[in-house]
């Protein structure tokens, strides 16, 4: 089995060497994970994930800034230059968060748009991060037209109208272990509508790790958890479900480099 955490964390972990993260690298490939996405939410932290994404030739790496970053700032030229890395195959994640942050959030706005030009300008995807602010989101993918390159709305959580609305603008629709909680209805609704040629698994490592290891620190080797769950919600077997979305992941990020395992 092959399957990919198109969304993780590694130099979120906590762990204080390349050692470490190897041994979490390793337990998740005895689950059949065999490719990571290491997604940059400040730039403070990008060299780590880069020098993570350098060391294994199974991790590839996003550049970019949440939007609960408020302390840092990002201007285009920087962004566009930390991108032409040869390990970076997406931009973000980026978007809007309106539960965490309050206020005028125009910058949020702002910085959006921001690095929706930058992912057209290099033809890279983008990994969208939405939370109580789904209109915006999409108002500001349609004005800036992201599905020129398209991308994947992360750690999805929203109803099937805005799934729908995502998929209508070129986006995959990535769930993590969230869909295996049993009050998450409305997630697992959506996991049995999506089309299976855009749907993506994550972890969001070290968050939302998946039932029975809900509450506590969340590593890549959960996926195969996730993936399980849903193969059995949409009546598929687990290897053709590992299959389709490990497929769905090198097209979309068509820079990362697929291993010959």
């Amino acid at each position: 089995m092959f399957l990919v955490d198109s969304h993780c964390h590694l130099n979120l972990l906590g762990l204080e060497s390349q050692q470490e993260i190897a041994n979490v690298i390793a337990r998740a490939e005895k689950s059949g994970v065999r490719f990571f996405l290491n997604v940059c939410v400040d730039l403070l932290g990008f060299p780590a994930v880069l020098k993570t994404a350098e060391a294994f030739p199974s991790v590839a790496a996003s550049v970019g800034l949440h939007p609960n970053e408020q302390a840092e700032t990002i201007d285009t030229d920087t962004l566009m230059k930390l991108a032409q890395h040869k390990k970076v195959v997406a931009i973000g994640e980026t978007g809007l968060d309106y539960y965490r942050s309050t206020g005028d959030l125009h910058w949020q706005h702002e910085r959006f748009r921001m690095h929706i030009r930058v992912a057209k300008a290099l033809q890279l995807p983008l990994i969208v991060h939405t939370r109580a602010a789904k209109e915006d989101t999409l108002r500001i993918m349609r004005e800036e037209n992201a599905e020129d390159v398209g991308g994947v709305m992360h750690c999805f959580s929203e109803d099937w109208e805005t799934a729908k609305a995502a998929l209508d603008l070129n986006f995959y629709i990535s769930l993590s272990g969230v869909v295996t909680f049993k009050n998450a209805i409305t997630t697992q609704l959506v996991a049995k509508e999506v089309p299976i040629d855009r749907l993506l698994i994550e972890t969001d490592s070290p968050y939302l790790a998946p039932h029975p290891h809900r509450g506590k620190p969340n590593e890549p080797a959960y996926i195969s958890l996730t993936a399980a769950y849903m193969a059995s919600l949409r009546n598929m077997a687990l290897d053709d479900f590992a299959v389709h979305t490990t497929n769905n992941f090198f097209t979309l990020f068509k820079g990362a480099v697929r291993p010959y395992v």
